[in-house]
């Protein structure tokens, strides 16, 4: 398992620069958050999650987590919307997470402990790998 997390961590590694588009879902056309993580956890994992932040964070199969259980590979969940898991990245460790963050801006790794990030932090999910390869459903 743990493998797996450093796997995937390192996949996500490999997009850093790639451009933020709304809706985007792919390192050709660009991400936003939620396309960013659907792409990582589908092509490393066989995953497949739901396409909006707000469903990822609510599929049967993930598991919730609290912050200080945190490992490589979990998906954190922010507020920046004014609504609860309106954004989401995957942690990396050491306090920092990778993510597609705005228009205009690139994939990178911000620190979770910067004053922005810490204030809007929701939630984190982390993959029972027993169901990669599979399309999680989102809980309604």
């Amino acid at each position: 398992m743990r493998d797996t997390a450093s796997e995937l961590v390192m996949h996500s590694m490999n997009f850093l620069g790639v451009p933020y588009r709304r809706g985007g879902n792919s390192n050709d056309t660009g991400f936003d958050c939620s396309g960013f993580t659907r792409h990582i956890f589908e092509s490393t994992l066989g995953l497949v999650l739901p396409r909006r932040a707000e469903e990822q964070a609510t599929t049967a199969g993930l598991l919730p987590i609290q912050r200080n259980e945190l490992r490589p590979g979990d998906l954190v969940f922010f507020n920046t919307m004014r609504r609860t898991f309106s954004h989401v990245g995957i942690y990396v460790g050491d306090d920092k997470f990778i993510h597609a963050p705005r228009t205009g801006a690139l994939v990178r790794v911000e620190d979770m402990s910067d004053g922005y990030w810490s204030k809007r932090f929701t939630g984190a999910r982390r993959a029972e790998l027993a169901n990669a390869a599979t399309t999680l459903p989102a809980v309604r």
